[in-house]
């Protein structure tokens, strides 16, 4: 059996947005790489800055935040979250690990192309870069 040697992703999909369009990428028959794990959050916000790291410390080699962006039905969540992944920036910089394992960005219900190019950058960076080694 061919093992798999390519990465691991972890996709935080906000139920309101970003889970229902990796739901609208299924429904059209389209495909990404296996992967590729998604977890369907309420919000990311609520998600402590160690979470990530340990996320890192744990084999994850890269993480997409898809939230619903500024059209959030939280209000301030956006910014919060924002604001959270800078801090979590400087932990990762400050642990040796590259800031572009982690992004965040915003997908709408019917953004197949969006979710797809997301996954797939993701999946040439941490080809680039290799595996995480986190101090």
């Amino acid at each position: 059996m061919a093992q798999n040697n390519k990465g691991k992703i972890l996709i935080l999909a906000t139920e309101t947005c970003a889970y229902p369009g990796a739901n609208a990428v299924g429904q059209a028959h389209s495909t990404y790489p296996a992967n590729t794990y998604i977890l369907k959050v309420k919000s990311p916000v609520m998600f402590p800055e160690e979470f990530y790291i340990n996320c890192f410390e744990k084999g994850i080699d890269g993480i997409i935040i898809m939230s619903c962006g500024e059209e959030c039905p939280y209000p301030g969540a956006y910014k919060a979250l924002a604001k959270k992944i800078d801090n979590v920036y400087q932990i990762m910089k400050q642990r040796d690990i590259d800031i572009k394992r982690l992004k965040l960005t915003a997908i709408c219900t019917v953004c197949i192309r969006a979710f797809l190019k997301e996954v797939n950058d993701m999946n040439r960076i941490i080809e680039e870069l290799g595996p995480v080694n986190p101090n």
